[in-house]
C-alpha cells in the first residue's frame, strides 16, 4: 500500500518534449529541459581603462607605479617642479597616459586618487604582459629553429623552459653578453654554473643583427636584430606576420589603438620578452637577481630616451617604422611610368587637355 504521507510527484515530461507552462516547481519556477535553450548569458562590458591600460604598458611604460605616477603627475599640473631624472621622465609618462586616454585627466581631477581607474589601467597592463610571456615563450622556438624546418637539437619544448637559456647551445649563444666569447668553453661553463650572473645592463647578443657587436660602434646593428622584429610583430601587428605568409584576418593591437609609428617604449618592451623567452626561468619577475628584467628594460628605455643619442635614435625609429608599419613610413611612393595608374591618370590629364583647347 503506498504511503499516504508522500505527496504525489509530478510527473516529468517524456523525452524530447518541452515543459509546458503548467509543469512548475515548488517555487513556482518552471523546471529546465533538456531541449531548452539555456539563459543567455550577459554579455560583459569592457573597462576601457583596462584596454588603455595593455597599451600603456606595452608602448609607454611597462614596470610603472600607476597610482604614484598618477598623484606625482597632478602635483606637477599644480606647478611643482621635478628635481632629479627619474621625476622628468614619471612627468613624461603621465603626459603621454593623458594623451592617450580620452578625457582621462577630467576624470582625475574629480577623483585624483580613484584606485578603481589606477587599477583597471594596472590590470591591462598585467594581463597584456602576461599574454605576450605565455605566447611568446612557445613561438620564440620556431624563430629559431633550424631554416630547413628541422627541430633544435636537443630539441626544446614549445611550453617548458627546463632547457632554455645557458643550458642550450642555441639559446646561450643568443643570451650570451657582448662581452663574453660563447665558443669559448669556459665562459660557456661559468654561465651554465651561474660562476657568471649576467645583469640587467649586460646586453645580450641577441640585441643586434645578425648577433654581431662590434666593440668599435656599439651602435652598429643595435636593436635591429631578427628576433626583435619577429616579436614586435607577433605582438603588435598579429602571431601569424611574423611567418613569411601572414595569414592574419583579426586586427591586430597597434590597429585596435591607431598604432603606426615604433615608440622607444615598444623596442625596450619586446626585448625584454624575448630575453624572458630564450632564458630557462620559469617566471617572469621584476627584480630576480637571474633576471632583473626591469634593469634591463630601463637600461633599454633610458639609452633611447638619453638626448645625447637623438640622432641614432630616429635612425633606429625610422628603420623599424619601415620594418612593421610600412604603409606609415615617410617614404614616397611613385607609380612607374607604365604602371596601370599612371596610364589612366596620363589619360584624365590628356583629355582635360583636349577639352581646354576646344573651349578656348
Amino acid at each position: 500500500m503506498p504511503d499516504q504521507n508522500v505527496a504525489p510527484t509530478t510527473p516529468l515530461p517524456r523525452y524530447g518534449t518541452v515543459a509546458t507552462s503548467g509543469d512548475a516547481n515548488q517555487n513556482g519556477k518552471r523546471p529546465a529541459a533538456a531541449l531548452e535553450w539555456a539563459p543567455r548569458k550577459k554579455p560583459e562590458i569592457s573597462d576601457p581603462l583596462v584596454h588603455h591600460g595593455r597599451h600603456f604598458g606595452r608602448t609607454v611604460f611597462a614596470f610603472a607605479n600607476v597610482h604614484a605616477l598618477i598623484l606625482d603627475g597632478l602635483a606637477a599640473r599644480e606647478g611643482e617642479i621635478p628635481a632629479t631624472a627619474e621625476e622628468r621622465r614619471e612627468r613624461r609618462v603621465f603626459v603621454k597616459l593623458l594623451d592617450m586616454i580620452p578625457n582621462f585627466e577630467d576624470l582625475l581631477h574629480i577623483s585624483p586618487a580613484d584606485r578603481v581607474s589606477t587599477f583597471a589601467l594596472l590590470k591591462g597592463a598585467n594581463a597584456a604582459r602576461s599574454d605576450d610571456t605565455r605566447t611568446l615563450k612557445s613561438a620564440v622556438v620556431d624563430w629559431i629553429a633550424p631554416p630547413d624546418n628541422q627541430p633544435l637539437q636537443p630539441r626544446i619544448p614549445h611550453n617548458s623552459k627546463i632547457n632554455r637559456g645557458f643550458n642550450h647551445d642555441v639559446t646561450g649563444a643568443l643570451l650570451c653578453p657582448t662581452n663574453l666569447d660563447w665558443n669559448n668553453v669556459e665562459n660557456r661553463n661559468a654561465l651554465r654554473n651561474k660562476e657568471i650572473i649576467p645583469g640587467g645592463t649586460d646586453w645580450p647578443l641577441f640585441l643586434y643583427r645578425d648577433e654581431k657587436y662590434d666593440p668599435e660602434d656599439a651602435w652598429r646593428g643595435l636593436l635591429r636584430g631578427r628576433l626583435l622584429v619577429l616579436g614586435f610583430k607577433h605582438v603588435f601587428i598579429a602571431p601569424s606576420s611574423a611567418e613569411e605568409s601572414s595569414r592574419a584576418t583579426r586586427a591586430g593591437n597597434a590597429r585596435l589603438h591607431g598604432m603606426t609609428r615604433v615608440t622607444p617604449a615598444s623596442i625596450a618592451y619586446i626585448a625584454t620578452q624575448i630575453r624572458f623567452a630564450l632564458s630557462s626561468s620559469s617566471t617572469f619577475c621584476r627584480t630576480n637577481k637571474d633576471g632583473e628584467s626591469e634593469l634591463f628594460y630601463h637600461s633599454i628605455l633610458e639609452l633611447l630616451e638619453d638626448p645625447d643619442e637623438i640622432e641614432e635614435v630616429k635612425a633606429l625609429l625610422a628603420w623599424w617604422d619601415k620594418r612593421v608599419f610600412p604603409a606609415a613610413s615617410n617614404g614616397v611612393r611613385i607609380a612607374p611610368a607604365n604602371s596601370a595608374l599612371a596610364r589612366i591618370k596620363a589619360r584624365h590629364v590628356a583629355l582635360k587637355d583636349t577639352q581646354a583647347n576646344v573651349e578656348s
